[in-house]
Order: structure tokens, then C-alpha cells, then sequence
């Protein structure tokens, strides 16, 4: 998939769900390992460790239109960490501190592609409220709905997406944990050739079901709660990109609901030592899934690939001028994340 759309949580809020790609190969050999199929949608709230700068505004003053920000070399992207010592964690956060403490000039730090780093600024005072603002708009996480891959059976740990959330820079988005939650597929807008499809979907409830912990080249992992009901998930064991051939296999994903389904497809090319984790070409077979979805379609990120009786990948990307093809990584790739 080709982008990931983010938004504030509101649970039972519709959410369009699309992926960016990139990476290298990383991980230990999966092979033989005994996984719980996935193939379940999730709802995935990523924190960002602060307050992420995702607009720059004016704060119109009693002396004319003013932006701290800009004055400040503050930039879309960056992420405010503590303004004057205090730690910045949302919107609410920065207004509390204004609000508290009347400077002139505050000490802002805040983190660019990975470096810290600290500026000066002066907030202004806005003429219509009386409250002093940064003329910054900010997000304190990221949503969005994919697909969950496996979970190991002895540690619990998940493996999904199969290729990072990516952030407005273009590289993996740097994430600070996050919760997990069931969700259900509402609606699907079905691919064309040169226009990706798109599944839409819900998040069900307040209760999250696992936490992520790491967002990387090959997806994002966590760990699921102890307790969960596994009993309508299938088992398999994994098998290592060197052990899987060209030929017939299948992908277990949901189009409609909370319940996967599996569907036909053949694995056209492997490639294991593909540096961007497109260790498979694979191409939708399966008459029912084409007709609904016309093929691969955004949000069937990490829908698990099977073949053999073994779970091999998952589905990565589609194809813009063929939705009936696109890559997969290997479940090697996934594993030791």
C-alpha cells in the first residue's frame, strides 16, 4: 500500500485506511516456529512521544497577524517535546503551560529526523480568545486500521502490516508505544487499474487488545494481552523464504466484519534476497475476492500469506496498474522484531 492516513482516535469514528513501504531485511529465521493465523483487522493508536507540529498558523494580534512558530524556525514535522522544562505530551498541555506561566520568551525543545534541539519563542496573544498561542496545530498520535499477520503462540507477540507507518519525511515514523483495538470492516472500495482500492472500517470499542511497541522497516509489533480468546484462530507453522517455490498458496484477510476468510492466490516470483522485503510476487486467484475487491486492495497490509500448509509472508503492496498483483515480505523478515 502505497500511504497511511492518520487521524485523532474517535472510537467508532470511519477511518480510510491506506500504507507507505520502504525497508530492508531484518530478523531471524521463522522456521518451523507455531503461530496463530491472523488476518483480523485492528485498530492501531500510535503514540508520538509529544506533540507532533502538523500545521503552522497565524495568531492574529491587536498588532496584526503574528506567527511565533515561524519566527521560531519551528517546522511542520518537527515534535514538541517540553516547553520551559515541562514535558509536552498534547494540545492541552502547551495552553497549560501559557496559561500558567506569562513569559514573554519560553525555551521550546523539540525533536527533528531524530535530533533534539532547542529554540526560543515568543508566544502572541490572541485577540479574539485573550489566550496566548505557539501558532502551532498539533497531534499527540496517529490512527489508522491494518491487518494483524500472526501471533506467536508461546510469547504472544504479533507481527502485522508487514511495512512501517511512515511519516511526513518519508522514513519509518518514530513511534512511543501504542494500543491495539478490534475493529470491523464496514465497507470496501473496490481497485481499478491506476487507482487503488480501499477498505474502510470501525474501531468497535474503548478496550484495547494489545500494544505496539515497535514500528520498523517490517511492520509493527507488540504484544497481545494475556487472556485473549484465540479459539476461532487457526494454527500453522511458519516456513523460511528458502523452503517456499512458486506456485499455489493462499491469503487470510477480512473484507467484511471482524472474521478473515481465506482466499486463492499464486505466488508468482521469490525473491529472498530482495532488499526492500518484496520477497514475493503474488497474484489474486480467487473469483469471489476479485469480484468484491477487484484484487488487492489498501488495508490488506499484512493480510498472512500461506502456502503449504505454512505461513510464508504478507501481503505488502498492490500493484497501481495491475490491483490483481502485488508484493509480500517473508515471514523471516518479520520475525525477531
Amino acid at each position: 500500500m502505497r500511504k497511511f492516513k492518520f487521524s485523532t482516535l474517535t472510537i467508532l469514528l470511519i477511518f480510510i485506511i491506506a500504507f507507505a513501504v520502504a525497508g530492508t531485511p531484518v530478523g531471524a529465521s521463522a522456521d518451523g516456529k507455531e503461530v496463530y493465523i491472523g488476518g483480523i483487522p485492528a485498530g492501531f493508536t500510535l503514540g508520538l512521544g509529544g506533540a507532533q507540529v502538523v500545521g503552522i498558523c497565524e495568531v492574529l494580534t491587536v498588532d496584526g497577524a503574528k506567527c511565533p512558530a515561524k519566527e521560531a524556525e519551528i517546522y511542520v514535522g518537527d515534535i514538541i517535546l517540553t516547553l520551559n522544562g515541562v514535558t509536552i505530551e498534547s494540545a492541552k498541555d502547551l495552553d497549560t503551560v501559557l496559561a500558567k506561566e506569562k513569559k514573554t520568551e519560553y525555551t521550546v525543545e523539540i525533536q527533528r529526523d531524530g535530533e533534539e534541539m532547542t529554540k526560543e519563542i515568543k508566544p502572541a496573544k490572541d485577540i479574539t480568545s485573550g489566550k496566548r498561542k505557539l501558532g502551532v496545530l498539533v497531534r499527540d498520535s496517529v490512527s489508522g486500521i491494518g491487518t494483524v499477520t500472526y501471533i506467536e503462540k508461546d510469547t504472544l507477540r504479533f507481527g502485522s502490516l508487514g511495512h512501517p507507518v511512515m511519516g511526513e519525511n518519508g522514513a519509518a515514523m518514530k513511534v512511543a508505544g501504542g494500543k491495539i483495538y478490534n475493529c470491523s470492516i464496514v465497507n470496501v472500495v473496490k481497485g481499478i487499474r491506476g487507482k487503488a482500492g480501499e477498505l474502510k472500517g470501525v474501531f468497535l470499542n474503548d478496550t484495547h487488545i494489545a500494544t505496539a511497541e515497535k514500528n520498523c522497516d517490517c511492520g509493527i509489533f507488540g504484544q497481545f494481552k494475556k487472556g485473549y480468546d484465540f479459539s476461532r484462530f487457526k494454527c500453522a507453522k511458519t516456513a523460511a523464504v528458502g523452503d517456499t517455490h512458486p506456485g499455489k498458496a493462499s491469503i487470510f484477510t477480512t473484507i467484511d466484519g471482524i472474521t478473515p476468510k481465506e482466499y486463492s492466490v499464486s505466488i508468482v516470483k521469490v525473491d529472498k534476497n530482495n532488499k526492500q522485503n518484496k520477497n514475493f510476487v503474488i497474484k489474486i486467484t480467487d473469483d469471489t475476492l476479485l469480484a468484491q475487491t477487484g484484487g488487492i486492495v489498501q488495508g490488506m497490509s499484512g493480510s498472512p500469506i500461506i502456502q503449504d500448509g505454512k505461513l510464508i509472508g504478507a501481503v505488502t503492496h498492490v500493484f497501481l496498474n495491475d490491483p490483481t498483483r502485488g508484493y509480500g515480505i517473508s515471514v523471516d523478515n518479520m520475525f525477531g522484531n
